[in-house]
């Protein structure tokens, strides 16, 4: 389905600091399909605020002791330069796909009262699962298709702000129960998608997915890959093969270095989630200013974006940049992974596109250059690849 990144409102916040040029040349760079772009095909987005926007927010913010239960005050107003900048993004590429995900629900939903944890009352299930239908809904009124949802980012995360707590038990509720119904009563096709969170807890998607009564509702599950084994993801097909996978978030850091993060990314988060069927690849925040802000306050700060927006006239790309790049530019939508050997220090994974090419993308871990032959269909090309290095073969 896609490579990219999740759209934070800090991201547009910054992009929207750069002059009217720069930001169409940016723009044009990570969302145009022609030779001078990357060809981004997959955005991520939050429903509110996640923690790389400026301040907390909801779609339906109440004063201290209120509430609104049949969410008449619901506006997607404190995201509209986002929805701007979506309606501009999808002028460059109208196929993109989009998923959303909530870091909070309105805190007068929470046994909490705070941004911060807290778990979503089960009075107000159904009152919750009506945001989701008045999100899609209000989305597509600005001609914005969100393709797929998921209940909660990180729902064992509840120390980041705003975050909450949703234990599996409670997600299957909320889903069979609540979300899955008002999305058929409302007749909305966006899919939704389970867990949104770390590769050491598979147990939590297969356990709802067990679960035919939620099961029904859900097209598949979603990992990040901060704790854990990429390889669970198979697990999880091999148990439930006709369920989706999507890899949705990995952040690259302020502190770490260029090769390595570009060699562990490449191999966990491309290679390696293509390699156990995922159907996305995503890294984290498309942009931030050069001190890793706008955060909220306990939000991530030495969060790298894609890029840096330096000043109105500069931005540079960094690391996650080149990560995606290496599979968007060259695996369109609708590809299909095909087999691909990994022998000594190389990794790879490789697809047939929609226009009749092979791509095949190969990292060298090693430190030296390593010779390797390419055979296909009785073929073969000879190549070589410095050490710590990745590249894309399209033929």
């Amino acid at each position: 389905d896609g490579f990219g990144y999740t759209l934070t409102g800090g991201s547009v916040q910054v992009i929207n600091q750069l002059s009217a040029a720069k930001k169409e040349e940016l723009l044009q760079d990570l969302f145009s399909q022609g030779d001078n772009g990357i060809g981004i095909s997959y955005i991520r987005l939050s429903i509110g605020a996640s923690d790389l926007n400026s301040s907390v927010f909801s779609y339906d913010d109440m004063p201290a002791g209120q509430t609104d239960p049949t969410l008449s005050q619901f506006s997607l107003s404190k995201d509209q330069a986002l929805i701007d900048m979506l309606k501009k993004i999808l002028t460059i590429n109208p196929n993109i796909k989009i998923m959303a995900a909530p870091w909070s629900p309105p805190v007068w939903m929470k046994d909490n009262g705070s941004s911060i944890g807290g778990s979503l009352q089960p009075q107000y299930y159904n009152v919750y699962a009506q945001y989701f239908v008045k999100y899609i809904q209000a989305m597509k009124a600005h001609g914005i298709t969100v393709d797929a949802i998921t209940p909660q980012n990180e729902p064992l995360h509840p120390g980041n702000n705003p975050s909450l707590l949703m234990t599996a038990p409670q997600q299957a509720a909320f889903i069979k129960n609540s979300l899955g119904p008002a999305f058929q009563a409302a007749n909305i096709k966006t899919k939704i998608v389970l867990y949104d969170h770390n590769c050491d807890k598979p147990e939590y998607p297969m356990e709802i997915l067990a679960d035919a009564e939620a099961a029904k509702f859900v097209d598949g599950s979603a990992f990040h890959l901060y704790a854990g084994d990429i390889a669970v993801l198979s697990n999880v097909h091999l148990a439930f093969p006709s369920k989706n996978l999507y890899f949705t978030e990995q952040w690259t850091g302020s502190t770490s270095s260029f090769s390595g993060d570009l060699i562990w990314h490449s191999k966990n988060v491309i290679i390696g989630s293509m390699r156990n069927w995922s159907r996305i690849a995503l890294e984290w925040n498309v942009a931030n200013d050069s001190n890793f802000n706008p955060h909220t306050d306990g939000g991530c700060t030495q969060c790298k974006g894609a890029v840096t927006v330096n000043s109105s006239e500069l931005f540079t790309k960094n690391v996650a940049y080149y990560i995606i790049a290496h599979a968007s530019k060259f695996v369109p939508q609708n590809s299909q992974r095909i087999a691909s050997t990994q022998p000594g220090n190389l990794s790879s994974v490789a697809f047939t596109t929609p226009n009749g090419k092979t791509t095949l993308i190969v990292l060298n871990e090693g430190a030296a250059t390593e010779n390797f032959n390419i055979k296909m269909n009785g073929k073969s090309a000879a190549a070589s690849l410095p050490g710590k290095a990745v590249a894309t073969f399209v033929f």
